[in-house]
């Protein structure tokens, strides 16, 4: 009688499945797209996945610029650092974040949606968000990542000047 064994994956398999992708951010609503990156950095998407190893791809961001809050959340979102320093508080609302870096808004919702250990960390180096259209990973050659495929549609979003969009 064969005894069957749980597969788990050595480095060199993670390795060797390791890709990049690159994630086009244009109009797409925060929380998802950080969601779905988290779930690529992870390596979920793949059948060797195991929670307490590596086995993700890399994934570039671009246009993290035009990333997309819905609601009132642009107004009303609250980020908030500490010097750790007495009265070391800083407050930044979602706009203001945005105004002053805008990847540090993707960058933020996606180290949150990652594990909180060593192994987020590790993940965290394999994500790179730029705020324009352009990269400097082309010899990487990465590949588009359908994104949003699934998601539902017809809503109406708030653009970054207030307006409506849709």
């Amino acid at each position: 009688m064969q005894v069957q064994r749980t597969f788990m994956p050595t480095e060199e398999e993670a390795l060797a499945q390791r890709k990049w992708y690159v994630v086009d951010a244009a109009g797409q609503p925060l929380g998802r797209i950080a969601a779905e990156i988290a779930r690529i950095l992870r390596g979920k998407h793949k059948t060797i996945f195991v929670p307490h190893f590596d086995v993700g791809d890399f994934v570039v961001v671009v246009n993290a610029d035009k990333v997309e809050l819905t609601g009132e959340k642009w107004e009303k979102k609250l980020y908030y650092f500490h010097s750790r320093y007495p009265g070391g508080l800083r407050t930044y609302t979602a706009r203001q974040l945005w105004q002053k870096r805008p990847d540090r808004l993707l960058e933020l919702a996606v180290r949150r949606m990652l594990p909180k250990n060593r192994l987020g960390r590790k993940l965290m180096r394999k994500l790179y968000v730029y705020a324009g259209p352009d990269h400097p990973h082309a010899a990487q050659k990465p590949e588009p990542w359908p994104l949003g495929k699934f998601w539902p549609t017809g809503r109406k979003r708030a653009a970054h000047d207030g307006g409506e969009t849709k």
